[in-house]
């Protein structure tokens, strides 16, 4: 599976290169007490992360060592965490931690009888710093197993301040606005849009803000459950909606065919790379570091974003997704690990990594000053603000053949409607069929 959307850059370190003040709001639960009561054990984490994210997760780690005496040792999965980890526990040589990266993973391990539920002291701690809805997504069956420790905004719009200058205009609040300020910028010479339609994720991503928005959060919530067919009208409005900017050949970079030939990272070049050819790329929060890293632009300057506009009578969308702690049953030191979970899910553990860059929290006690820069404080305050409406992203939450592996399923549809987006109808019809097949197994 090819899903994870920042572990394509390992380039990202951080969206500042200095940070104030790194206080944080309420007090930290103990983990395991301040007397190094956990000395002479370690904590096995497996999780997807890989280069800076590793690096940057190693900090918390430490921090967790440097408070209870704990070593730690960490295992990068790669994108298939399911199968390792699924392999490393009939090796007997389980992890005591894993973060999932996918609702539908943590659902999995769940059902296969994996999990220990959170314990009392993890569980208090989410109920009073959460929002309830992340407790939502780490539960299975009403049973809490999962704490969202890092989460992606997924609503924001990136762009070139000096292009949309250039074009005297400014961020759109609405889909239509944001469809015409395209055209202005189109017409001032740039294209609009850098979309990376080989990455099938990224196309799945402005569905669902598109469907989030003019469908609303109960339609959304029965679609990823399947509850919804595909076929359903509100599917095929946001089809329509969406191939409006696909169909624009003025809108796109390349145009279609461009945009097929385009991912992730070089979408993020397209707008902020030496030859610009587009004004803006909508992506997550991630999308800042590549634009900082790669292409050494000053985030909040050179590089910009607007939340993702409300689309007709609907509200501005916040999609999010995130990579949620659990402890195995089967892990040798299961009992330190979840207290290393109870520490994760304190402000004081979340305010190490948010001093590195290139995170966010849903903690609502982290305090914003714990965040290197203007730019990531508002998208942090965007998502911790959006309380009970965001939505995880849909595709995450669907059984992989569907809704997360290249070539098939959700991302190559969509892939095949970018190529030619004249048929709303049919396409949603073939998702239904996809989606029918892959909620079956």
């Amino acid at each position: 599976m090819m899903r994870r959307r920042t572990t394509l850059l390992t380039g990202c370190t951080t969206l500042a290169l200095a940070l104030g003040a790194t206080a944080c709001g309420g007090g930290p639960v103990s983990a395991g007490g301040g007397d190094k009561a956990l000395s002479g054990q370690t904590v096995t984490v497996a999780g997807v992360w890989s280069g800076s994210e590793q690096k940057n997760f190693q900090k918390v780690l430490d921090a967790f060592t440097e408070k209870t005496g704990a070593k730690t040792q960490f295992v990068s999965t790669g994108d298939n965490v399911s199968t390792v980890v699924g392999s490393k526990i009939e090796g007997g040589n389980a992890p005591d931690v894993v973060m999932v990266p996918q609702v539908g993973v943590l659902k999995q391990f769940a059902q296969k009888g994996w999990l220990k539920p959170l314990s009392p002291t993890a569980q208090q701690t989410i109920e009073a710093d959460y929002a309830p809805v992340w407790k939502k997504y780490g539960s299975v069956d009403g049973t809490l197993y999962g704490l969202y420790f890092k989460a992606a905004h997924k609503s924001t719009v990136w762009y070139s301040p000096d292009a949309l200058a250039q074009a005297g205009v400014k961020p759109p609040k609405t889909y239509d606005e944001l469809l015409k300020a395209g055209h202005t910028v189109s017409d001032s010479g740039l294209a609009a849009f850098a979309v990376a339609g080989q990455d099938g994720w990224t196309l799945t991503d402005w569905f669902e803000n598109i469907y989030l928005s003019q469908a609303g959060p109960e339609k959304y919530d029965a679609l990823a459950a399947h509850q919804l067919k595909w076929t359903d009208a509100s599917v095929v409005k946001a089809l329509s909606t969406l191939g409006k900017l696909f169909k624009d050949k003025q809108l796109i970079a390349g145009g279609e065919n461009g945009a097929l030939n385009t991912d992730f990272p070089g979408s993020v070049e397209k707008v902020f790379g030496p030859k610009p050819e587009a004004g803006m790329v909508y992506e997550g929060d991630f999308v800042a570091g590549v634009a900082h890293d790669q292409y050494g632009k000053a985030v909040g300057k050179d590089a910009d974003f607007f939340p993702f506009p409300a689309v007709g009578a609907g509200t501005a969308p916040v999609v999010s997704g995130g990579d949620a702690a659990v402890v195995l049953k089967d892990g040798k030191n299961a009992k330190a690990g979840m207290k290393l979970l109870e520490y994760l899910a304190t402000p004081e553990a979340a305010a190490v990594w948010a001093k590195a860059g290139g995170f966010l929290s849903p903690n609502r006690k982290l305090n914003l000053s714990a965040y290197g820069d203007d730019v990531t404080r508002a998208t942090a305050k965007s998502l911790v603000g959006a309380g009970d409406s965001v939505r995880f992203d849909m595709s995450d939450q669907a059984p992989a053949s569907f809704g997360g592996t290249k070539g098939t399923g959700e991302w190559k549809l969509l892939q095949d409607f970018l190529r030619d987006p004249s048929d709303p109808k049919g396409t949603a019809a073939k998702l239904e069929a996809a989606a029918a097949k892959a909620y079956q197994g």
